[in-house]
């Protein structure tokens, strides 16, 4: 099978410049201040908490509909902790946070947070390799 999208980006390191080929992403990239820098960039765990979290949700909507439930007013917020490995490098750990519509009852909630892990391309490239978390709120 042939790649629906292909997305093509450079980056020069945690603290230079991150481009995609099209221009739609240019940003300047900085070790937070808990890792000794300044602060001034982003890095690459809030682009991989703003991308997972995206990507969720649209899968979030996929699923929803299928199951007959509205998720306009779903929020996920992704939390991407970057930890030490015990081997020198290190690891992610993500935790999901789901906001969901008042409409949607605790079960119903569960049952569609399991399915969307299972949907999302960001959840299938992660499974088996980082722990993630899922959190109905």
């Amino acid at each position: 099978m042939s790649a629906l999208y292909t997305a093509v980006g450079t980056a020069s390191g945690r603290d230079g410049r991150g481009v995609t080929t099209d221009g739609k992403l240019d940003v300047k990239l900085g070790l937070p201040v808990e890792m000794g820098g300044d602060g001034a960039g982003t890095n690459p765990e809030q682009l991989f908490a703003v991308g997972y979290s995206a990507c969720f949700a649209s899968a979030m909507g996929l699923v929803a509909k299928k199951m007959k439930l509205d998720v306009t007013d779903v929020s996920v917020t992704a939390e991407v902790g970057l930890v030490p490995n015990g081997q020198g490098g290190f690891s992610l750990e993500v935790t999901l946070r789901v906001e969901m519509p008042d409409h949607i009852t605790a079960a119903e909630g569960e049952k569609l947070l399991a399915a969307t892990h299972q949907v999302c391309p960001y959840s299938n490239a992660t499974r088996g390799n980082i722990p993630v978390t899922l959190v109905v709120e």
